[in-house]
């Protein structure tokens, strides 16, 4: 999925900002010293849904704009979710390039987290449709491979295209558990997101786990059978004996 959508302004539709999110903007100085040392194709990549019980594990990647300015895009974590939701459509007109690559709950199962997170980030990548030279990553894992990444510790804090990308991320994950929240109402999932909640918990344990739900993992001991049945973490249900 990448920058398809007619180009606007970067101001367009910039909601009022908060005062505790003034002054905390991240910048681009990492992708300018990639961009000095030759690398023209520079993308920032974040994670989402590591930790949560339901729901895909998605990866977002930015390619920024080199010329044109955007402002008001901060860490999503920082974010509310209507101002996740005003950033997003902003943010993916003016970057060069975007995509989201997502693992499934099922993926998660069968391949674990890690491997989950390499294979999300390499869809991400894949959907672009141009060739990333560099890629920034926040932390210091580097689930890319290849020798293309550099991680940054508090990336999405201070790196311009990986606070857009985790906002990206962000907003199509929370879409996701929304949709299920539809399909499976009781579980909280338009609220919680999939992550363990007080609303989550007791579902599971009155009606068992849905086909949205993560279910190699520990969460699922002791729930009543019904509902989805455990996996083991290859993928096939567990023996019975």
């Amino acid at each position: 999925m990448g920058d398809r959508s007619p180009r606007v302004g970067p101001m367009a539709g910039r909601p009022r900002m908060r005062a505790a999110l003034r002054g905390r903007a991240p910048g681009l100085v990492a992708e300018r010293e990639l961009w000095d040392a030759g690398h023209r194709v520079v993308g920032g990549l974040d994670e989402v849904g590591r930790g949560a019980w339901a729901g895909p594990l998605t990866v977002g990647v930015v390619v920024p704009d080199r010329i044109r300015r955007i402002t008001g895009v901060r860490d999503s974590k920082m974010l509310t979710e209507s101002e996740r939701e005003a950033l997003f459509g902003r943010i993916t007109a003016w970057a060069e390039a975007w995509s989201v690559g997502h693992a499934s709950n099922d993926e998660c199962d069968d391949l674990g987290m890690s491997d989950a997170q390499r294979l999300a980030a390499r869809r991400a990548l894949e959907g672009l449709g141009i060739t990333v030279d560099r890629v920034l990553l926040d932390g210091r894992w580097d689930f890319v491979g290849g020798g293309r990444a550099r991680t940054i510790v508090r990336g999405d804090s201070t790196s311009l295209s990986i606070a857009a990308a985790s906002v990206v991320a962000k907003v199509t994950r929370d879409r996701i558990l929304r949709d299920a929240d539809r399909l499976h109402p009781g579980f909280g999932f338009a609220e919680s997101k999939g992550y363990p909640s007080p609303v989550h918990r007791a579902a599971l344990a009155q009606r068992g786990a849905t086909t949205y739900h993560r279910r190699s993992w520990s969460f699922m001991h002791g729930l009543p059978a019904i509902g989805e049945p455990p996996r083991d973490r290859a993928g096939a249900p567990p023996r019975l004996f």
